[in-house]
């Protein structure tokens, strides 16, 4: 491999040919089918897919094949398939919706308009994870233009992971026979720990979301009078939330904790050394607030190995310029769970409305309606070629050496291809490191790291074939 060619063509490809796509991308508001009931009726769903479809069929690739795949009712697939020179499979993942706007952008930058800035180029759903399949074509491209030998590769790019995948389990069954039986899986959805090296995923939390309402009357009532008399549904809440967590530490009852391999303990351990204060700097903190622990060893296993609960919204609260005197007739959260990645997250879903319903305080009308169950995924040992070749890439492309960690997000793919296909090696990795704010403001992706890690994946692709 001659890199210095294929690290300039990378970056010629990038500048040329993705930055603009992705410009495009970024502007269409193409969110998650769980936060846009009515996605088929608007249409962006369709126009973000026809856009890669449109680029990925533009690429000049011995052996292309590119479809958007459609099964009623579901957001469309794209899939891609390029001929190998070996009957080896290599599956490689991404998806193309997006989450919501989120509040509390800075100026100049907005969810809908893209902005090149330091380095980086600002807007929802470029980093998480539009440039996936950009990426992964752009480096099957290189090895092809220095005529170096792959294996046939499918790439499959869905429109629900935002929405915990709901819709992926069919679209596989469906391209079962058109997938075949993948060796390597390649995903460029997950986190790194900073942006100067190759990072691969070990383990994804489990997540779980849902719904709890508190209602204690019909209408809403002057505060004045009802007050002491008629409880607070908001108070209510907040009993039934400590059945599960502990408000002062923020640590889960034990049913949604699990014992953490002896591996993944020792793999944690170096990566806090190396990434020492960067665990906690990569987060845009207010004023003095800290974290929850200090050692940032432990802040990586909270993150990564145990169970957390995020209240992520609110119905039944007025703004507080509208509140008025008044006792109001219900409250509703919605809980988002990070559940350890070998925990049984349909198990944990039946556990958690058992938990906040039994006994309702004051006989309040309680209710917990799950919205989605995702199952998290514990990596496989990784074979003696694959980790030589991502510590080679990582060296070739980044000037330093591999680097493993959890992720604290949830990729319910990658459990389904594990069960699928026993034995199947994974590259996890991605260009959310410090401060890329996935889901929330100011969401950027790293556009040297996009590039880097779009040649380390060249090279596992062409390391996968010599193996």
């Amino acid at each position: 491999m001659d890199y210095a060619g294929l690290t300039a063509f990378v970056d010629d490809a990038w500048e040329q040919s993705i930055i603009p796509c992705l410009y495009d991308y970024i502007r269409i508001p193409n969110k998650s089918p769980l936060f846009d009931p009515d996605w088929a009726a608007h249409g962006y769903m369709d126009q973000a897919v026809q856009l890669l479809e449109g680029w990925c069929g533009a690429q000049i690739i011995e052996g292309l094949s590119v479809e958007v795949v459609r099964l009623p009712g579901k957001t469309p697939v794209l899939l891609v398939e390029v001929a190998g020179d070996g009957d080896d499979t290599v599956l490689l993942y991404g998806h193309y919706d997006k989450q919501p706007e989120f509040s509390g952008w800075v100026d100049g930058l907005s969810p809908w308009e893209p902005v090149r800035r330091d380095g980086k180029l600002y807007g929802r759903g470029g980093a998480d994870d539009g440039y996936a399949v950009f990426g992964s074509l752009t480096a099957i491209r290189a090895l092809q233009q220095q005529g170096i030998p792959h294996h046939r590769c499918v790439i499959l790019i869905e429109g629900s992971e935002e929405s915990g995948s709901p819709e992926l389990p069919d679209y596989v069954a469906a391209l079962r026979g058109r997938i075949g039986d993948p060796s390597l899986v390649v995903c460029l959805d997950a986190e790194c720990g900073d942006y100067e090296r190759l990072w691969a995923t070990t383990s994804l939390r489990g997540n779980l979301t849902g719904t709890l309402s508190v209602d204690v009357l019909t209408e809403g009532v002057h505060s004045g009078s009802a007050s002491g008399i008629v409880p607070s549904s908001f108070r209510i809440l907040r009993q039934l939330l400590s059945r599960l967590e502990d408000e002062e530490s923020g640590v889960l009852v034990d049913a949604f904790n699990v014992d953490i391999p002896a591996d993944r303990l020792r793999q944690t351990e170096a990566t806090a050394q190396l990434l020492g204060a960067g665990v906690r700097q990569r987060f845009p903190w207010a004023a003095d607030t800290g974290p929850m622990v200090t050692d940032p060893y432990e802040m990586l296993l909270n993150g990564t190995w145990r169970g957390t609960l995020s209240v992520t919204g609110a119905d039944g609260l007025p703004a507080v310029k509208d509140a008025g005197n008044t006792l109001r007739p219900g409250t509703a959260a919605k809980l988002s769970f990070r559940l350890p990645p070998t925990l049984d997250a349909e198990q944990a879903s039946l556990r958690v409305k058992s938990i906040l319903e039994a006994d309702p305080p004051y006989g309040a009308q309680v209710r917990f309606q799950a919205d989605a169950a995702a199952a998290g995924w514990n990596a496989p040992t990784v074979a003696a070629w694959l980790e030589q070749s991502m510590d080679a890439a990582s060296q070739a492309f980044f000037g330093h050496p591999a680097a493993y960690m959890g992720t604290g997000g949830t990729i319910p793919f990658m459990d389904m291809l594990g069960q699928a296909f026993p034995g199947v090696q994974f590259l996890i990795t991605g260009v959310l490191g410090p401060q890329s704010n996935a889901h929330g403001p100011n969401e950027f992706l790293h556009l040297a790291t996009g590039k880097r890690v779009t040649a380390c994946v060249a090279q596992v692709l062409a390391d996968h074939f010599k193996r």
